[in-house]
């Protein structure tokens, strides 16, 4: 139990999700439940960079409505950041600077809701507050759409999406089915995934019985082979009159280059990606000469709230929450994690792993969830996919529309006259 009552900072780093609010939903409405411990919940504009510069919002000017909003609310509420804190070492001025910005602000407890780099930045944050005199709690929230953090189940984020993507392959395979006697015969949709095919994966979901789409899925896992893709699409196509595909960013050849590596790379160093629907769609057109179109997910996968798993959303708050009793009961440096019980129905329940064990740690996908040809899914897989995606959770509608909520977000009037340079 914390010695005094302090003030909390709470901030979405990387891509967002369709729920990561309904993580941020967890944590402040359980904050609120802690006055005795926990004052104002700030929470960062645009992700870490808001600690960085001072640019704070105070989230108790948003009313018990609206907070509740956000857990059918996509995107970050706050903004978020693709913004990589170098490590303590090269740049220590940075990590100073978040210890001085928390202290001027009475702020005790960090909670970073984000990926694997972010729980590598608040890992040190919590290293190096101990070392500067201004001991913080510092908990990781996970979030995902890649489902690629070790230790959890899966991630918050990720069971959406897969819910979006098998819905929109098994709708596309019947739209192409249905014209291609006369018209479009191989139809290809790229999914997000750079390293990691889960997403990728739950395409396979929408498959349930021979014939039906997708009837091909590339993975990053899986070392492309265009002899062996060229044949296997062909075959379909004069099986079942079509082919429908997806193929993660991240499809690769057996020496490591990316089928749709752009030559230049991200604000975290990643290679930029330019596309690989066109490149394999325009690869089936020069070999076989079929008829094509292919789609890029893009942004749609992962903002699609009006779509979201019943699970996720669920799971996602429960993160949040979690998040905050786990500062109150005084643990630190940790993460909560989903952990899967071993029962016939579908059942989870809360777990925790260390920070230093979750940093810059990426979980692929097993060998045992992808055929033997390396192009579609197991038993295995679809066994632990399904539930991830059950059940539905609309957002209220108005006029047609999903009515989703804008805060106010309010800045904090800022107590440092130094300011810092991004």
């Amino acid at each position: 139990m914390a010695a005094k009552k302090q003030n909390a900072f709470y901030a979405q780093s990387g891509g967002v999700t369709s729920v990561i609010n309904a993580s941020a939903c967890g944590v402040i409405e359980t904050a609120r439940q802690h006055k005795k411990v926990i004052g104002k919940v700030y929470a960062g504009r645009n992700g870490i960079i808001g600690a960085l510069t001072e640019d704070l919002i105070d989230t108790s000017k948003e009313s018990k409505k609206d907070i509740a909003a956000l857990k059918h609310t996509p995107s970050g509420a706050f903004g978020s950041c693709r913004y990589k804190l170098k490590s303590i070492e090269e740049n220590r001025a940075e990590y100073e600077r978040l210890i001085e910005v928390f202290k001027a602000h009475d702020i005790g407890y960090f909670f970073y809701n984000g990926g694997g780099d972010s729980m590598d930045t608040a890992h040190k944050v919590s290293q190096l507050s101990e070392t500067m005199g201004y001991p913080m709690t510092c908990i990781g929230i996970p979030k995902t759409v890649d489902n690629d953090l070790p230790i959890t189940d899966n991630c918050p984020g990720f069971g959406s999406v897969a819910k979006y993507v098998a819905v929109s392959i098994r709708e596309a395979g019947f739209d192409v089915a249905s014209m291609a006697k006369t018209s479009t015969k191989v139809f290809v949709m790229e999914v997000m995934g750079r390293h990691a095919g889960w997403i990728a994966a739950a395409g396979g979901l929408a498959a349930e019985k021979e014939g039906d789409s997708p009837h091909i899925i590339l993975f990053p896992e899986i070392a492309f082979n265009k002899e062996k893709f060229l044949k296997k699409v062909n075959r379909c196509v004069k099986k079942f009159g079509y082919c429908a595909i997806v193929v993660s960013e991240g499809a690769k050849y057996k020496d490591g280059t990316f089928l749709a590596d752009a030559g230049t790379v991200d604000a975290f160093g990643h290679k930029q990606l330019g596309g690989v629907a066109p490149v394999v769609a325009q690869m089936v057109k020069a070999e076989l000469g079929f008829k094509y179109h292919w789609a890029v997910s893009d942004y749609l996968q992962r903002a699609a709230r009006h779509i979201a798993s019943a699970t996720d959303v669920e799971q996602a708050y429960a993160m949040g929450q979690a998040a905050v009793e786990f500062a109150v009961a005084g643990k630190n440096s940790v993460m909560p994690t989903i952990v899967r019980k071993n029962t016939k129905s579908y059942k989870w329940s809360i777990g925790e792993a260390p920070l230093s064990a979750v940093a810059n740690v990426e979980k692929m996908m097993p060998r045992k969830y992808i055929s033997a040809d390396g192009m579609h899914i197991t038993d295995a897989c679809r066994d632990y996919m399904l539930p991830l995606i059950k059940g539905e959770s609309y957002p209220p509608y108005k006029n047609g529309l999903p009515q989703y909520v804008t805060l106010k977000n309010e800045p904090v009037k800022k107590k440092l006259r130094k300011k810092f340079e991004i």
